[in-house]
């Protein structure tokens, strides 16, 4: 199952719809109380990008994208343009914007990470897929612009040399999220101008 390392079009993107998802079964007992169980442990996000085709050249670049993706078959990444960034969408990302780890003399690899909290409660989310150019990181607020690198295909910062020990290892990025098409057709209609238009292109986004 190979991955592209290109980009959906973000003009196309820009309006597309979707989000997280979860899988939460639920029992309701005789008594009228309720059982909730997560099925899964992360958030899956959807989007449907056909709301983003406003002309006839936008269409023919998803056929064509979809053509060169073999539908279902290779991943590639997708901008979610309220969520792409390592802090809110109307700031800049800073080297200090999520925690990625603590030195310990040895450590010299860190997964780039995106907590979201709310009350006491805080879910984290891996990222595998930073925009290349865009990661910043700091060793105890300092932000280092020499002596580590990113793998942008994996989200994994590593360092030349082990941060020393209790050393707090942050970082700022943008990102993209890996997903596929959740479909292997396209139904495109073609009105009287002969622009086009398709109903529904579902994206759904690739778990490792």
């Amino acid at each position: 199952m190979a991955f592209h390392e290109v980009r959906f079009p973000d003009n196309i993107s820009r309006g597309a719809r979707g989000g997280p998802e979860r899988r939460t079964q639920i029992v309701e007992l005789a008594s009228g109380d309720e059982e909730r169980n997560a099925s899964w442990a992360n958030s899956r996000r959807r989007y449907d990008v056909a709301y983003g085709i406003r002309r006839a050249d936008d269409l023919a670049a998803v056929v064509a994208f979809f053509e060169a993706r073999n539908g279902r078959l290779h991943g590639f990444r997708f901008k979610d343009w309220g969520d792409h960034k390592s802090c809110l969408p109307s700031q800049t990302p800073t080297p200090t914007d999520q925690a990625i780890g603590t030195g310990d003399d040895t450590t010299t690899a860190f997964q780039l990470v995106k907590r979201y909290a709310s009350g006491s409660q805080t879910w984290v989310r891996t990222i595998t897929k930073p925009v290349a150019g865009t990661v910043r990181v700091a060793l105890d607020g300092a932000e280092q612009l020499v002596g580590w690198s990113v793998d942008t295909t994996t989200g994994v910062v590593t360092f030349s040399a082990a941060p020393v020990s209790g050393v707090a290892i942050t970082a700022g990025f943008q990102f993209d999220v890996p997903v596929r098409f959740d479909t292997d057709a396209l139904d495109v209609t073609l009105d009287l101008e002969r622009l086009g238009s398709i109903t529904s292109i579902p994206l759904l986004e690739i778990r490792r």
